[in-house]
C-alpha cells in the first residue's frame, strides 16, 4: 500500500550534518506512523526516530536524541530525518519505514524503504 525511497545519504566529517528524505506513495500516507531505523554491520536494525502519524509525537533513540530531529510533511508526502553533530557510530544503512502505529517494534512496520548509507568519517 506504501511505497517508501530514501535519499540524502553520504560521506560525512564528524561533526558534520545530513538530511535524510523519504518519499512516499500509495494510499493513506498520512494515516501511517513514520520511522527511521539504522543497522551496522553486525547490529540489530534500531529505531532511531519516529513519528505519528498526526505529527503530534515523536521518538528519539537516546543516542540520537538532541542531534536527530524528525519531521513529515504530509503534503509532500515526505518524512526526513536532520542529522546534526554526526558521529562515527552513527554509520549505517538508514531505512524509512511505515507502521500503523509509532512502536520501537521492528516488525510492527508494514513497509520499508531500500535504504541509504550514511558513512561518519572520523
Amino acid at each position: 500500500q506504501v511505497q517508501l525511497v530514501e535519499s540524502g545519504g553520504g560521506l560525512v566529517q564528524a561533526g558534520g550534518s545530513l538530511r535524510l528524505s523519504c518519499a512516499a506513495s500509495g494510499r493513506s500516507f498520512s494515516n501511517y506512523a513514520m520511522g527511521w531505523f539504522r543497522q551496522a554491520p553486525g547490529k540489530e536494525r534500531e529505531l532511531v526516530a519516529g513519528i505519528s502519524w498526526s505529527g503530534g509525537s515523536t521518538y528519539y533513540a537516546d543516542s540520537v536524541k538532541g542531534r536527530f530531529t524528525i519531521a513529515r510533511d504530509s503534503a509532500k508526502n515526505t518524512v526526513y530525518l536532520q542529522m546534526n553533530s554526526l558521529k562515527p557510530e552513527d554509520t549505517a544503512v538508514y531505512y524509512c519505514a511505515a507502521a500503523s502505529a509509532l512502536s520501537v517494534i521492528t516488525t510492527l512496520y508494514d513497509y520499508w524503504g531500500q535504504g541509504t548509507q550514511v558513512t561518519v568519517s572520523s
